[in-house]
């Protein structure tokens, strides 16, 4: 189990990154981020997948196709681009506030999953990890200076932010169920694929974009505004190795080896790892509501992961 934690650890260290490149990347549109990121992904799986893109291809059956389709829009495209609405529509602060909500949401979905912990076992831990994202969103509501927004705007980017939120806790859970049920994919060719399908859709959607905005995105407005098309690419590249395939390749083990119960507090870590980067790039110190927060989301998933060791040693093997 241990394994799967670090494991999930870490790929909460890349995913961090997803919250810096829309701040290097402003000048662009939450679908241009989106796609691009995507299509980067696709285009590194399919490299490193390619000597074995046949044989993967011959294993593939009707099942794993419609998988690998929804995975790759609920966990990717449609999740990223309810959450980029959720942002401008809504702000940051409500958007965040939902998002937040996600390890209590996979916890509470996967309850009755093989090896999931009783509730009552994780009543405290999920307390004091409630306790820390609302201290997380209360710093953020109070320090939120920014002009106010309509109410139908709000509402909009409310319901936006929540879809991203079912989104991913209903990714997180049937990617996890999946794997376990299909352990002849490893976890390497399972991201791959998923890449893959993911990179293809990105692939769709932009050409359909460019149909159609074909001005807005690469016209002498665009050029006009500042937007660094390489600094894009250069960014979106970065993100598409660390985030998507490094990141997705190291959920994929923890997800195998860590009860469903547990991987919801691992998701933690992202947001853990957000707030670090964060501080870096703003070249700024946390202030005390952030400070708690971070110590209780560490307490509560640290709590969390003693609570499922017990429960494992007390397993029959």
């Amino acid at each position: 189990m241990w394994i799967g934690v670090v494991c999930g650890l870490l790929a909460g260290a890349m995913w961090g990154m997803v919250f810096v490149v829309p701040e290097l990347l402003s000048a662009f549109t939450p679908l241009e981020m989106a796609v691009g990121r995507y299509m980067a992904y696709g285009a590194i799986a399919f490299v490193l997948m390619l000597p074995r893109l046949r044989n993967l291809f011959g294993r593939l059956e009707r099942a794993d196709y419609f998988a690998l389709l929804r995975h790759a829009l609920a966990g990717n495209i449609v999740y990223y681009m309810f959450l980029a609405l959720g942002v401008k529509l809504a702000g940051v602060a409500p958007t965040s506030l939902i998002i937040g909500v996600l390890p209590i949401a996979v916890t509470l979905m996967g309850r009755n999953d093989h090896g999931a912990v009783p509730l009552r076992q994780l009543a405290m831990p999920l307390l004091v990890t409630a306790a820390g994202i609302a201290c997380i969103n209360v710093d953020v509501f109070q320090h939120a200076a920014a002009a106010g927004a309509s109410l139908a705007n709000t509402v909009i980017g409310v319901l936006c932010a929540t879809g991203a939120l079912l989104c991913w806790s209903w990714y997180t859970l049937d990617n996890a169920r999946y794997l376990k049920r299909n352990p002849h994919y490893s976890s390497a060719e399972w991201s791959a694929l998923y890449g893959l399908s993911s990179g293809l859709i990105a692939l769709v959607i932009a050409a359909i974009a460019f149909a159609i905005f074909h001005g807005e995105v690469t016209g002498a407005a665009g050029a006009a505004s500042g937007r660094n098309w390489t600094l894009f690419w250069i960014c979106n590249s970065l993100l598409a190795l660390g985030a998507s395939v490094i990141g997705n390749h190291l959920w994929n083990v923890a997800s195998r080896r860590v009860p469903i119960t547990l991987s919801g507090q691992l998701i933690l870590f992202e947001t853990l790892f957000a707030l670090l980067y964060g501080f870096i790039y703003k070249q700024q110190f946390p202030r005390p509501l952030e400070i708690a927060a971070i110590v209780l989301l560490i307490a509560g998933v640290t709590w969390s992961m003693h609570v499922h060791a017990q429960e494992e040693e007390l397993s029959p093997a």
